[in-house]
């Protein structure tokens, strides 16, 4: 079975149900997680998504902030949701996938503007949530939970290369060296895969994420890579491509992110 795995932080569902629908409509993805979904499990758009082709749905979200959401055309097993360093916000969901494989959605917190934990709580919030990840993930090898996949807004660019100006942007909050050290704690903790960079060689400028207020972002071209789907080794074999989806930023209304899209054999 060949999927079609897609992240993408929408910046509201309910704003951009048409946008997921011309996704749905030009890429054919078989699941999509979302992040930054922005409302109550009372008011998410259930029916309106089902109607897009995609009958299993999962979601968990908060009125105005974070909510993640699974979108799905096979089955979903639920796994639940973590609540993440101590915080109940909404930013973890879980689910196994046809023949076993488990796959979770997370939004990790953007972390203010200022690099410092003391100074600045978010920032603080945004190191422990990752470290929390990387304990999640060294659990799940020492028990051998097996084919793993994990998705979403890291809200981190690791690699130089990864954002627009590594020297400019060492001090800013999603390039810092504070959170690609955890980044890479997490990575190290599974011997994770980062299928993008699977596909592309590190030293190739890839983004996924353009600020609104550049006016002109394809010209200027400031972006960062924040957005992210990792596999365990295990499922390396499987791999079978990987694009950024970068022309959704044209497209009326967009989010700031872009959705990026593994296929995967499973």
């Amino acid at each position: 079975m060949t999927l079609k795995i897609v992240t993408w932080n929408v910046n509201s569902v309910r704003i951009r149900t048409g946008l997921l629908k011309r996704l749905a409509d030009e890429s054919n993805p078989d699941i999509i997680c979302l992040q930054e979904t922005k409302v109550e499990d009372i008011s998410f758009p259930l029916e309106a998504l089902r109607a897009l082709g995609y009958p299993h749905i999962l979601f968990s979200g908060q009125k105005s902030y974070n909510g993640v959401a699974i979108l799905s055309k096979v089955p979903l097993e639920p796994l639940g949701c973590m609540e993440m360093a101590g915080s109940m916000d909404k930013r973890h969901i879980g689910a196994r996938l046809p023949g076993g494989a488990e796959l979770h959605n997370f939004y990790v917190p953007a972390g203010g503007d200022i690099p410092d934990p003391v100074a600045n709580p978010a920032y603080g919030f945004k190191l422990r949530f990752v470290e929390q990840m990387t304990d999640w993930s060294k659990q799940y090898e020492k028990d051998k939970r097996g084919k793993t996949i994990i998705v979403g807004d890291f809200n981190i660019a690791p690699l130089p290369d990864d954002v627009w100006s590594h020297k400019q942007l060492l001090g800013v909050v999603s390039h810092t060296p504070a959170e690609v050290e955890r980044l890479d704690a997490l990575k190290d903790a599974r011997n994770w895969c980062d299928t993008a960079r699977h596909f592309v060689e590190p030293t190739q400028k890839l983004y996924s994420w353009w600020s609104y207020r550049n006016r002109d972002w394809r010209k200027s071209d400031r972006g960062r890579r924040l957005d992210h789907i990792w596999v365990t080794p295990d499922l390396k074999p499987a791999l079978k491509g990987s694009q950024t989806l970068k022309d959704v930023r044209d497209w009326e209304g967009p989010s700031d992110h872009v959705p990026v899209m593994l296929t995967i054999s499973l």
